[in-house]
């Protein structure tokens, strides 16, 4: 069964145009600007739904025979009819609509009640809202909403060149900043025709596999910590914030905004040694003391299972389709895999599996970031950016991230990004049945899904 990646629309000239990419070809199809239709595909690939949503909400594109047609980004004060993503839409502000209340998937029958979580939450997250169907305890259904942001960073891109707006497209998610700005770098190689000097892929790999281990520290600490078991988030935030603070010693921020360009750059090596030998002492110890503690793995095992059937069935990517057994990785590539890259793999397919995937991928990052190490990189020229069509791939802590950029005259004309988590969001609901509700923020922390990069 082929890989679905993403759907979305752009408009031409004379026409819209929907661009449905697959792992192994992409498909466009014209339609016309005034009755705008196309069939789903949503009945053999489920995840298509939120893209197909996408295209009504912000093109006004019919989608035929879908299972589910209600708004995704035009929330209930939105306009009707009202698609921003039109050529012709130029406004910078709109008016509130009549309230339109949306009809949540809910279960019904005798004792069965709806809880209600979100969008506000008491941590520092997104907006995000997660409806429950229960019986009692046990969860019978949930429904994942986001979008309540729409940032509008599709439009806000347009009509700027390439240097432009890289300011904003590496701030689209503070966890997968290197990531967006590394599928950026490979566009703009692209498009200029230029090849990066191997110092300076290096480099720029070291600090993806940085970035990897920070979240992937910040997660083992929170996944134990929604178990109740909060030393290990006091733990794993001390070696969380270390990496972090060697984020900052590199790249002059603490999230690595603006690390990835192409002047040169100096790097000690020893001082970077020395952070990853501490790094491998702290892994190896966390290890050793977390596997010992039986009470933690009873909450951990068979809790949030995604069998591997439904993992391929909604085209799950990183973590949440490895700990399915699912083998899909873009650093599975010569350059990742000579510098010591292992793909892991876990076919528990619970959060106990999601955790060890975690654990196994942070210490692979440290042994590959010591690989990666250079003294210093190029000063690569970018000369004239050329018009076209342009595609690229990187693989965040979270997983596959997916960027389209059309050039023309110049400047941005179309700009689309598919994050992991838009994905990985409409796979959650899979894992909450057979659980109580108390497993949501587990099983919800254990996939480390992004609220920002989903809500573009």
């Amino acid at each position: 069964m082929r890989r679905l990646i993403a759907r979305y629309a752009k408009e031409c000239s004379t026409h819209l145009e929907v661009i449905t990419v697959w792992d192994d070809e992409m498909e466009k199809e014209e339609l016309p600007h005034d009755k705008p239709h196309i069939k789903t595909i949503s009945h053999s690939h489920p995840a298509a739904i939120w893209f197909e949503r996408k295209m009504h909400d912000d093109f006004g594109i019919v989608v035929e025979g879908a299972f589910d047609n209600r708004p995704l980004v035009a929330h209930e004060r939105f306009l009707a009819k009202l698609h921003p993503m039109r050529k012709s839409f130029t406004k910078t502000s709109v008016e509130y609509a009549d309230y339109r209340p949306y009809k949540y998937e809910t279960v019904r029958g005798d004792g069965v009640f709806e809880v209600a979580v979100g969008p506000i939450h008491a941590g520092i997250i997104e907006p995000g809202h997660f409806h429950f169907s229960q019986a009692g305890e046990d969860i019978l259904h949930q429904e994942v909403r986001h979008f309540y942001k729409y940032r509008a960073i599709e439009k806000m891109v347009e009509g700027k060149t390439l240097a432009q707006a890289k300011p904003i497209i590496e701030r689209i998610s503070g966890n997968e900043t290197i990531a967006y700005q590394i599928a950026l770098r490979d566009i703009m190689l692209q498009a200029a025709n230029t090849e990066l000097p191997e110092s300076n892929r290096k480099y720029h790999a070291m600090l993806l596999e940085l970035e990897r281990t920070i979240h992937h520290l910040t997660d083992l600490g929170f996944i134990p910590n929604d178990a109740g078991f909060g030393a290990a988030l006091s733990v794993a935030s001390r070696f969380s914030e270390d990496a972090r603070r060697q984020m900052h010693s590199l790249t002059g921020h603490r999230f690595g905004f603006g690390a990835i360009d192409f002047s040169s750059h100096q790097i000690d090596p020893g001082a970077m040694n020395g952070y990853i030998d501490t790094l491998e002492e702290s892994l190896d110890f966390f290890e050793k003391w977390i596997v010992d503690i039986p009470s933690l793995w009873d909450r951990f095992d068979t809790t949030g299972i995604l069998d591997s059937k439904k993992a391929i069935q909604y085209d799950t990517v990183g973590v949440v389709a490895r700990a399915s057994g699912v083998e899909i990785d873009r650093r599975e590539e010569r350059f990742y895999k000579e510098h010591g890259f292992e793909m892991a793999i876990q076919h528990g397919c619970d959060v106990a599996a999601r955790f060890k995937i975690r654990l196994k991928e942070a210490k692979n990052s440290a042994k590959m970031m010591r690989n990666f190490l250079t003294k210093e990189c190029e000063t690569v020229k970018i000369e004239e950016i050329e018009d076209g069509e342009y595609f690229a791939y990187s693989e965040s802590s979270i997983g596959e991230l997916f960027m389209n950029i059309e050039i023309r005259d110049g400047v941005i004309e179309r700009f689309f990004a598919r994050d992991p988590s838009f994905i990985n969001w409409q796979a959650l609901h899979l894992m909450m049945p057979d659980n109580i509700i108390a497993d949501f923020p587990l099983i919800n922390k254990s996939c480390d899904l992004s609220y920002a990069g989903n809500d573009l």
